[in-house]
């Protein structure tokens, strides 16, 4: 075990496969560790650092921000956002050596996770860092329905917003390219699998992953943090040996063109709202326009909790995540990320939602 080095977990999969719930869980349950967690996450606001710095954590205290979105945590912990800042990220983790015990990064929803584990290669990041393991997070009842992901047209127009995705795979080749880097197969939804479902999602794994590579299948995200961590796989030593789809097609000569800059988002800020109808009206703004994914916070009305909302696709979920503290401005907050989004179409709609104080 390389005992002079932080070890990194890369944690990857499509948008809705479990990702943040497992990274969630991780962090909540890997007691007297203190872990950096990096979010990788395409939007002006980063919703998914907010409940990683919030419920999942259970912390006491108010995450206090050090520098340029790096944040300390009520229990150690340290939760970083970045967009395509990797390596400054990293170096100034780096600095934070002393004090940090582990790093987990989740990649946004359509990374490819080469590149990324490739940079751990770079002489400023080897020195100090090693990846400990890349964990594919599948979700089961889409493997073995075969439509790779919980809403697969959401997931194929959305696959534009990462700029490695420069040519126009199928969703299968994408999830082949996830799952070629990784150490250790999750298999997310396992509660919702049948027997004959699961054993066709173990003999599709068989298939695409070499026996070194596990797979364990959780439900809830619920998985022993010493069965994530600690697997000392060193993944930057063998990933040059990995040849991808997009390494072929690259290989091929074919020309390409980057779609990263086409993508857009746009933030909404209310006060309270009538909760079922700001539902109502993202889920009009989802027919209506190309809206890959939205996500925020809600003050519902009187309610002393704060309502989660996250929306892939046309699938809306929402929950209570915590209570409102004392101090706190009861406000609304939504970020929705599409394709030439009409911002004041969506600012005008959720608008009729928000309640007179």
């Amino acid at each position: 075990m390389q005992l002079d080095k932080i070890h990194a977990t890369v944690v990857t999969g499509f948008l809705g496969s479990g990702k943040t719930t497992l990274l969630s869980n991780l962090i909540k349950n890997a007691t007297n560790k203190r872990i950096a967690v990096v979010v990788n996450e395409f939007g002006e606001m980063d919703i998914d650092a907010e409940l990683l710095r919030g419920c999942p954590l259970a912390c006491d205290d108010e995450a206090t921000e050090t520098e340029d979105g790096i944040f300390e945590l009520a229990n150690g912990c340290i939760c970083c956002t970045v967009e395509e800042e990797f390596v400054p990220v990293m170096k100034k983790l780096i600095e934070k050596r002393d004090t940090i015990d582990h790093i987990v990064i989740e990649t946004s929803g359509l990374a490819l996770p080469k590149p990324l584990v490739q940079a751990f290669n770079w002489p400023e990041i080897k020195r100090h860092c090693t990846v400990d393991s890349v964990i594919a997070v599948l979700d089961g009842p889409a493997i073995a329905a075969g439509t790779w992901a919980h809403d697969p047209h959401a997931v194929d127009a959305a696959r534009q917003a990462d700029e490695s995705l420069d040519h126009d795979p199928s969703l299968e080749e994408l999830l082949d390219d996830q799952i070629s880097a990784a150490d250790l197969a999750i298999v997310s939804k396992a509660d919702q699998l049948s027997d004959d479902e699961r054993q066709t999602v173990e003999v599709w794994l068989r298939e695409r992953l070499p026996a070194r590579v596990k797979t364990l299948f959780v439900e809830n995200g619920q998985a022993d943090p010493e069965v994530l961590t600690g697997l000392d796989a060193a993944t930057e030593d063998r990933i040059e040996s990995i040849t991808t789809h997009h390494d072929a097609h690259h290989a091929a000569g074919e020309s390409h063109e980057h779609a990263h800059d086409h993508f857009d988002s746009t933030v909404v800020t209310l006060g309270r709202v009538d909760a079922d109808a700001l539902l109502n009206g993202m889920q009009e703004l989802i027919a209506e326009q190309t809206i890959y994914r939205a996500k925020g916070f809600v003050a519902a009305g009187d309610k002393p909790m704060r309502q989660v909302v996250q929306g892939v696709g046309e699938r809306i979920a929402h929950y209570f995540d915590r209570l409102w503290e004392a101090d706190e401005a009861r406000q609304t907050r939504l970020v929705f990320i599409g394709h030439d989004l009409d911002h004041e179409r969506i600012r005008s709609r959720l608008a009729t939602a928000e309640l007179a104080d």
